[in-house]
C-alpha cells in the first residue's frame, strides 16, 4: 500500500477548512451590504451586533484549525514512520468524513445537539488514529 495515500484526506480536510474559511469575508461583506451590521462590528473579531448566521462560518473555521491540528501531525507520523495500512486510512477517512458532517450542520441549521454527535464520534476516531499509529491496534498489557 502506498504509504503516501495518507496525504488524501489531509487534503480533504485542508479543502473544508478553506471552504469555511471563504464563506467567512462572503458572509460579512453581504450582512454590511445588506445593513446588518457595519464594518466596524468586525475590528476585534466578531462584536456582540453580528447576526450569529455571520459570525458562524468564522467559529466554524476556528474548529478546523483546533483539534485537526492533531490530525495532520499523526497523518505525518503515518508517512514518515512508513506506518500507513488499509485500518489507518479507514480511520483518516472516517475522521474527515465526521468533520465534514459536523461542518454542514455547523453552516446550516447549526442545531447543536445534531453537531454534537459527529463532532464527539470524530475526537474518538482521531484518539483511535492515535492509539493505532503507537500500538498498531493493540493495546500495551
Amino acid at each position: 500500500m502506498g504509504r503516501h495515500l495518507i496525504f488524501a484526506p489531509m487534503g480533504a480536510l485542508a479543502c473544508l477548512t478553506f471552504l469555511a474559511l471563504a464563506m467567512i469575508p462572503i458572509r460579512r461583506i453581504g450582512a454590511v451590504r445588506a445593513g446588518r451590521v457595519s464594518a466596524a462590528d468586525f475590528r476585534l473579531g466578531d462584536s456582540a451586533q453580528v447576526p450569529e448566521d455571520v459570525a458562524i462560518p468564522n467559529r466554524n473555521y476556528m474548529n478546523l484549525l483546533e483539534l485537526p491540528v492533531l490530525f495532520y501531525v499523526a497523518c505525518f507520523m503515518y508517512d514518515l514512520a512508513a506506518r500507513v495500512d488499509g485500518y489507518a486510512l479507514t480511520i483518516a477517512w472516517a475522521y474527515v468524513g465526521l468533520r465534514a458532517v459536523h461542518s454542514i450542520i455547523h453552516l446550516t441549521y447549526n442545531n447543536v445537539r445534531h453537531r454534537l454527535i459527529p463532532f464527539a464520534i470524530s475526537n474518538v476516531v482521531l484518539a483511535t488514529f492515535w492509539l493505532h499509529f503507537f500500538f498498531g491496534g493493540r493495546l500495551p498489557a
